[in-house]
Parts: structure tokens; C-alpha cells; sequence
């Protein structure tokens, strides 16, 4: 499908595709609009969505669980925004700038606190991390019907719209 997506535009046809799914965006809108409960909160295109992100963000996954509190003190002091911890895959995640000079950063701190890590990344935001920051939930989350209610409405479920 994207393929074909792709070939209609090469061919100078305006397509405007509605998805709830960041990468389709990403890979085949030249412009993008941010659409969440109706109403447009960003507009731009991919990358201009991303900078307003701030940059890059270190992604670690550590060997073991009791050097997660450490790890996530060295991030705080570094992240420009919260750190996000998944516990269960020992995974941190910290938006900065500054790019591998942070990393190195980092990665020095890790070393000087004995906390052994077994991935590390640089890598710039995604379009789910740009909507997630923007409203503060996931791109497919969808609004559970309350007890007594049915199937909820369109209007109750949060899109995305990417307009090429």
C-alpha cells in the first residue's frame, strides 16, 4: 500500500491520508497535522515536528534491575524532560541535547557508579515520542467506554491525521 501511496504522488497527486500509526506518517507525509480530540496542536513536517522534540534522546537497557535508581539519577541531571524507566526491561529512556558529547557524558557517569550497561543508543525522537509528548498519551490509545456505555464513539477515539 505504501508503495502505491508513493507512486501516486511521484506522479503529482495530492493524497490525504489519515492513520493512527506515526510511521506511515513519517515515511510517506511531506506534512504533517497533529490531530488530537479534533482539534490541530501541531503542524509541520516530520522533521520540524521532531526538532520541536529537542533533539536526541539516550535510550539504555541495564544488566540488572538494582542499577536503575543510579542510572535514572545520572539521566535527571542530564535529561531535558522526564525520564521514562521501564522497569520490567531495565530500558531509560532521556531526552537531551548536546548529542554524543552527552552520551560520552553519560556513559562516564555509568562507569564511575559500577552500573554495567547492555545497550546503549543516541537517537533522535520518533513521531510517536512527538505526539506522545504533545498530549501526554499514546498515539493508539482509545477512550474506554465507562461501565453502562457501548463501543466508544468516533469522537472518542484520539487520531492523528497526516496530510500529504
Amino acid at each position: 500500500m505504501w508503495g502505491a501511496i508513493q507512486e501516486l504522488v511521484r506522479g503529482g497527486a495530492t493524497v490525504l491520508l489519515t492513520t493512527q500509526y506515526m510511521e506511515e506518517a513519517d515515511r510517506l507525509a511531506d506534512d504533517i497535522v497533529v490531530i488530537d480530540r479534533g482539534r490541530m496542536i501541531a503542524h509541520g513536517t516530520s522533521d520540524e515536528l521532531k526538532t520541536q522534540l529537542g533533539g536526541e534522546r539516550v535510550e539504555l537497557v541495564l544488566a540488572t534491575s538494582a542499577d536503575v535508581p543510579a542510572a535514572r539519577s545520572i539521566l535527571e541531571g542530564l535529561s531535558v524532560g522526564e525520564v521514562q524507566v521501564d522497569e520490567q526491561t531495565r530500558r531509560l529512556t532521556a531526552a537531551v541535547t548536546g548529542g554524543v558529547d552527552v552520551l560520552r557524558h553519560v556513559l562516564q557517569l555509568l562507569r564511575d557508579r559500577n552500573v554495567t550497561v547492555v545497550d546503549v543508543g543516541l537517537r533522535r525522537p520518533t513521531l510517536d515520542d512527538v505526539f506522545l509528548t504533545l498530549t501526554g498519551h499514546a498515539a493508539e490509545e482509545v477512550a474506554e467506554p465507562t461501565e453502562g456505555e457501548g463501543e466508544p464513539q468516533p469522537s472518542e477515539v484520539r487520531e492523528k491525521e497526516a496530510v500529504r
